[in-house]
């Protein structure tokens, strides 16, 4: 194999693959946007106490007293493991924490409107294998940062029905590095990292509706955003004679983040007791392809299209809430959900696959505040790639860059809200 398609197809990987992050539910979303939500298995579309209703369904602030101001985080603990089909060839990501953020506001403005407004990260975290595993010609550390400003309005139609509507802005900002392997010229391998950020504007609705005394149902809809990236390339090279073929150069290329559907039933016909069940519907078969142009030519290359062929995915969404006395509710809840990615793209940066998370929690009521504290530990199937993603960089010293292999991935949370009720 030619050093130039060694090269060319090296710096392409770090734009197709710059976008996906951490696993958290399927692909790169984020749905840990509060604690009282993730002790209940994600499970509040059709009810809710809290104001992170405003992710889940912002229709249900009607539902909320007053005026209320909710802040909140989630400490998550990835871990990811490799074994190589090589024998005795593993690797795993670093041990980090992150700790997303969340702020949720409240407003019954009359009896019949409400209004709210959210800021949340609903994509991204990121992977980090190190700079000296078998993938390191496909990443070795990827990162994608979110942050939606999102402000809503609610309307009571009638005394058992409510809809909501309001517009998400998206900032977006990417990062990804990985390894060049120049082992065909004799020489130790280069780093190359591309940077980008980008601003994109969706909408959200919403709608509740008490069916009867003690049944309730819940719709809520965020359209998809598409998100145009500019970013810098940046090339650490083991000889200067390699800067022609590798300028730091512009890039630019777009993703759209998938339109999300959720469907609920909550019942409370058991003393103290509220229990739901739900679905959610992602369009990740919005995520075809990527297509990359680039400022300066990087080999005589200035565009590239990557297939990602990405499918469609369901979650279930099960949960309850006991109302133990006054002041305390205990929280539990189950997620099943599927896996967007396949076999043919799948790749080490994004190891998603079918998945379940077990939760539970509590909240605390005192006067006028309320402390909400939630644990749940997320568990992927094993995934197996057996694919040609990483072929352009074998050979060499490097007797199979593709990271093919078996891939497990699990995950902790544990989330902490504060409301104060005005």
């Amino acid at each position: 194999m030619t050093t130039a398609k060694l090269t060319k197809n090296g710096f392409f990987a770090i734009l197709v693959f710059a976008f996906p992050g951490q696993l958290l539910g399927a692909g790169f979303a984020v749905f840990t946007q509060g604690a009282d939500a993730l002790g209940q298995g994600l499970a509040t579309t059709a009810h809710g106490s809290t104001p992170e209703v405003i992710f889940y369904n912002p229709a249900l602030i009607n539902r909320l007293d007053g005026t209320q101001i909710e802040n909140g985080v989630t400490f998550i603990a990835p871990m990811r493991d490799f074994h190589s089909n090589r024998v005795n060839i593993t690797a795993e990501t670093e041990g980090e924490v992150f700790f997303p953020l969340t702020i949720y506001l409240s407003h019954k403005y009359s009896e019949k409107v409400s209004l709210g407004v959210g800021i949340f990260s609903p994509f991204g975290l990121s992977t980090e294998w190190g700079g000296n595993w078998e993938g390191r010609y496909i990443t070795t550390n990827a990162e994608l940062r979110t942050l939606n400003f999102n402000p809503v309005a609610s309307f009571q139609l009638t005394p058992s029905t409510s809809v909501a509507a309001g517009p998400d802005f998206l900032l977006v900002d990417a990062t990804l590095e990985n390894k060049l392997n120049f082992s065909a010229l004799g020489l130790p391998d280069g780093n190359q990292k591309f940077s980008g950020n980008g601003f994109g504007v969706g909408f959200n609705l919403g709608i509740h509706s008490e069916l009867t005394q003690n049944i309730a149902f819940g719709v809520s809809y965020r359209s998809e955003i598409e998100v145009d990236i500019d970013g810098d390339a940046e090339f650490d090279l083991p000889t200067p004679v390699l800067s022609p073929a590798f300028p730091n150069t512009d890039g630019r290329t777009d993703i759209t983040f998938p339109q999300q559907l959720h469907a609920a039933m909550a019942y409370s016909g058991i003393d103290r007791l509220t229990l739901e069940v739900g679905v959610r519907w992602e369009d990740w078969s919005s995520f075809d392809e990527l297509r990359i142009e680039l400022e300066q030519p990087v080999n005589g290359v200035t565009t590239s299209v990557s297939p990602r062929d990405w499918h469609d995915t369901l979650t279930l969404t099960t949960g309850g809430r006991y109302q133990l006395n006054d002041r305390i509710a205990l929280l539990a809840g189950f997620v099943w959900g599927e896996d967007p990615i396949p076999d043919e793209t799948f790749d080490p940066i994004v190891t998603d696959a079918n998945h379940y998370a077990v939760t539970f929690g509590t909240e605390i009521g005192i006067h006028k505040h309320r402390l909400s504290l939630a644990y749940s530990f997320q568990k992927w199937d094993d995934r197996v790639k057996n694919n040609d993603v990483g072929t352009a960089f074998s050979g060499g010293a490097v007797p199979d860059a593709r990271a093919n292999g078996e891939y497990e991935a699990s995950s902790h949370f544990l989330a902490l809200s504060f409301t104060y009720v005005f």
